[in-house]
């Protein structure tokens, strides 16, 4: 699930549907579900498509996270919408999972790498999905946290947390600002995003403007982060 200036997101289906795993899907929208009505994903394809095609880099977030992984790494794509990231990732020679709640973004995805781990949940109930923890890197690219349903961003986080390894990262994208998100104002900010980072037992190793490495300012209206597991813990934001 993504929505770009650069973003993914997690959805929710208003109807309560159950997913493949037989989880039964909130009741309350994300805020993704608002903008979109879960019918994105062709839409969503094609625009990458034509990007891809006019010569744009479409794989800047992958190419940033391969950078900080050995070979063979275990990601969990969270949010992963089409596949876009998740797919150039194990082109790489990496693990990959990925998990939406947007079922018409994972069919693109399920269609373009079927042999591809996609998983149909509710970022905050990813505890329901039977997910094996210890991966190396929890990616949450576009616009996940910001297009959460409002309130549920720190289970989230603690979720995404939990799933890592000890010294394990947790890599964001997101905007700050309306002219980087779907939305006519940010409902989060960097401040609100840490806390809840730190609640969660992870420390702020990396902050960036841009995938492709540019200094961070207060003045950027984009924040790539990279959060680090504690070596000991627990997976509630009490590490040991």
């Amino acid at each position: 699930m993504r929505a770009d200036n650069d973003s993914a997101t997690s959805r929710s289906d208003e109807t309560g549907e159950a997913d493949t795993q037989g989880t039964t899907m909130p009741e309350q929208q994300d805020r993704w579900a608002q903008l979109t009505e879960g019918r994105a994903g062709e839409d969503y394809a094609r625009r990458f498509a034509r990007l891809a095609e006019s010569g744009h880099d479409v794989h800047g977030e992958a190419t940033f996270c391969d950078a900080l992984l050995k070979p063979a790494a275990r990601v969990l794509d969270a949010g992963c919408g089409t596949g876009r990231i998740a797919i150039r990732l194990a082109e790489l020679g990496h693990r990959c999972t990925g998990v939406d709640i947007d079922s018409s973004m994972l069919a693109v995805a399920r269609r373009e790498a079927p042999a591809q781990d996609w998983l149909l949940g509710d970022l905050a109930r990813l505890d329901t999905l039977g997910l094996e923890p210890e991966f190396d890197l929890v990616l949450a690219a576009g616009n996940v946290i910001p297009l959460l349903a409002p309130g549920t961003e720190p289970t989230v986080v603690r979720h995404l947390a939990s799933l890592l390894r000890p010294g394990g990262l947790l890599v964001t994208g997101m905007g700050l600002d309306a002219a980087h998100l779907p939305l006519p104002e940010p409902p989060l900010t960097l401040a609100d995003f840490d806390h809840w980072c730190t609640e969660a037992g992870l420390t702020l190793s990396e902050r960036h403007a841009t995938w492709d490495g540019a200094p961070y300012t207060p003045a950027a209206g984009y924040a790539v982060s990279v959060h680090t597991r504690s070596r000991a813990g627990s997976t509630d934001g009490h590490l040991t």
